[in-house]
């Protein structure tokens, strides 16, 4: 018989975002760490709700900041950044992220997007001089976060159908691309198609077990499957102004599906 061969441990940062510790979203937060942790990665766990995280980005976050001096907020970020006197709770988050070979955001879906306590983390933790900005790789690709996967664990109350090309709602892809595209792509980050559990307001037992079993293959995979195809701001794609040169593109591709390349 032929050992299994032992997964290499790795570093994994899970955010989750819901109110009710006895959420969907909680139990799925739950259920990842205690996989991950079994299948011998580290986690770290981010539950903003418990962490009370302050979603709003003011002068509080750059505490050395003149308050008689106008709040150029990317200027200070940068500086902040550089000397190491962003607000404790920024320092903190961005540790994690630096720590870790892979994020996990997870999270309900509202009103189209993500809860804005996490929409409030990604605006104070990714910021300038952290990043992305002068002096870091560009972004699209290479950026300052290269080198670390990237999965949205998305609950959705409806209907799977609901989110497609002919979906009223849109295609989810094309509703995550801002995080997909915008943030982690941005800065160098890897992401993955996201996982997602539809029809969750009301979700039977056994469609529970269902969608830990999928969670589980997905979370195994964390480091093998293959990242969205997003194009590279620097491969050669996109013209001085970024923008997509003429006829790169797939016969009949339109619309955001214009920055993937061609998988294959």
């Amino acid at each position: 018989m032929t050992e299994a061969v032992p997964q290499q441990s790795k570093k994994i940062l899970i955010v989750g975002a819901h109110p009710e510790p006895r959420s969907l979203t909680a139990s799925l937060t739950a259920f990842a760490a205690g996989h991950l942790r079994g299948a011998g990665h580290e986690v770290r766990i981010s539950d903003l709700y418990a962490m009370k995280w302050r979603a709003a980005v003011d002068a509080d976050d750059f505490p050395d900041h003149p308050a008689d001096r106008r709040l150029d907020l990317l200027a200070a970020s940068e500086e902040a950044a550089r000397t190491g006197r962003l607000s404790p709770d920024i320092a903190a988050e961005q540790e994690k992220v630096r720590w870790a070979d892979a994020v996990v955001l997870q999270f309900p879906l509202w009103w189209f997007s993500v809860p804005a306590i996490l929409k409030g983390w990604m605006d104070r933790v990714f910021v300038r001089g952290f990043a992305h900005g002068p002096g870091l790789p560009p972004p699209y690709g290479e950026g300052a976060l290269a080198g670390r996967r990237a999965l949205m664990s998305v609950t959705a109350g409806a209907p799977k159908s609901s989110f497609s090309d002919r979906g009223v709602h849109g295609r989810l892809t094309d509703l995550l691309h801002p995080f997909q595209h915008g943030l982690f792509w941005f800065t160098g980050m890897a992401p993955l198609e996201p996982f997602a559990v539809y029809d969750a307001n009301v979700l039977p037992r056994e469609r529970f077990e269902a969608a830990k079993r999928e969670y589980g293959r997905r979370l195994d995979r964390l480091f093998t499957d293959e990242p969205v195809p997003y194009r590279s701001l620097t491969g050669g794609d996109y013209d001085r102004g970024m923008r997509l040169l003429p006829g790169v593109e797939a016969p009949g591709t339109s619309g955001l599906d214009l920055h993937l390349r061609p998988r294959g």
